[in-house]
């Protein structure tokens, strides 16, 4: 009977964790909401450096990069998906959960777990940065006889908004900043090719690769590859956008997500292709490695796209902090055997948010020095 109770009681505080946890504690999700994280995982600021990475490829290899990508990264999440709940009667719910099964339980997470957090710690420090520029671009733009502010300033305001936003409880509560992110990519994706076909072809255009020696067009494309690779990002989040679907035998949760996913996916190929390639065709060689900068005019225009990248990488990152806040408060509750709690939830992210801000802005006063 002892033994009995010890494990309902180990069992029940087990509940009361998973509950707490922000990738397990709530499940209610629909399929269009894992359409709206898939959307503002993947469709990040890295579409507007398409054309660039397009001039850097060529039309041939740049076309069917972008098409293989698209379709190779479907796929792949595909797959993802389905691995899920492969094992009847468990979920994946996390990234390095689906490592354990496959390299075992100290070996999986190992593997696993630096790499996921390389990938969400280093996009959420690029989105930051972004995030930083955007606001400053916006002020220029829009006050261009105003003080010069550093860049370092614009950051700190950036991060100011994520010290409220990091502590929504769990990834279902983020639908709304999901889709509030999701529309402002779609909505600076159309302004980028529709005020590129707005401006006209640019004069004599030329497809010509820029470098001129052999070298220096292999780093190019190499180059290229790596950020059109940026652009499909996602994957590492994907189990733990899936984990907020409920699942039961006769409609199991690969279905839903599934769906969101196709979805999502129209929506990237909507955003991408005719960013990449419009933005391609009107400057060749000479468009900028953002596209908003090859556009100069309207400067309102312009101001409000940068106001669009702002919206949509503070719900990007907060998607990709999301696994990131909840390993560290497994960590916290599991290993250190803190109690779950509004206080533990509070510090540990302000903590994440005011720590990672805190060393972009070092690492920025660095370069400016040298």
């Amino acid at each position: 009977m002892t033994i009995i109770d010890e494990k309902q009681r180990d069992d029940a505080r087990q509940k009361e964790i998973d509950d707490w946890l922000p990738i397990t504690g709530n499940r209610n999700a629909k399929w269009w909401h894992s359409a709206f994280h898939n959307v503002t995982a993947m469709v990040g600021a890295g579409v507007l450096g398409l054309p660039f990475a397009m001039s850097e490829l060529g039309w041939g290899p740049g076309v069917t990069i972008m098409v293989l990508s698209w379709i190779i990264t479907l796929y792949t999440l595909w797959q993802m998906v389905e691995m899920h709940e492969m094992v009847p009667g468990k979920r994946f719910d996390r990234y390095h959960e689906l490592g354990q099964h496959a390299f075992g339980e100290k070996l999986g997470l190992w593997i696993v777990v630096p790499q996921q957090l390389v990938v969400e710690v280093g996009t959420d420090i690029v989105y930051m940065v972004t995030g930083g520029k955007s606001l400053k671009k916006v002020h220029e733009l829009l006050c261009v006889n105003c003080k010069h502010i550093r860049t370092t300033y614009w950051i700190m305001i950036f991060a100011s908004v994520h010290f409220v936003l990091s502590h929504i409880p769990n990834f279902n509560s983020l639908a709304s900043v999901s889709l509030s992110a999701a529309v402002m990519s779609v909505s600076y994706s159309v302004i980028a090719w529709a005020a590129t076909i707005d401006k006209g072809i640019e004069h004599d255009v030329d497809y010509s690769y820029k470098a001129s020696t052999s070298q220096g067009k292999a780093f190019a494309f190499l180059s290229a590859l790596g950020d059109v690779a940026f652009a499909y990002a996602g994957h590492n989040v994907v189990l733990e956008i899936q984990a907020t679907i409920p699942s039961t035998p006769e409609l199991p949760s690969k279905k839903p997500m599934w769906k969101g996913v196709v979805f999502a996916y129209i929506i990237v190929a909507l955003c991408y292709f005719p960013v990449s390639m419009i933005g391609y065709w009107f400057y060749g060689n000479s468009v900028d490695d953002n596209i908003l900068i090859s556009l100069e005019k309207p400067a309102w225009l312009i101001a409000v796209a940068n106001l669009f990248v702002v919206v949509h990488v503070i719900g990007s990152y907060q998607v990709y902090a999301m696994p990131v806040f909840d390993m560290l408060e497994t960590f916290l509750v599991k290993k250190l055997k803190f109690r779950p709690s509004f206080i533990l939830r509070f510090v540990a992210r302000n903590l994440y948010v005011g720590g990672f801000s805190s060393l972009v802005q070092s690492f920025l006063r660095i370069l400016a020095a040298n």
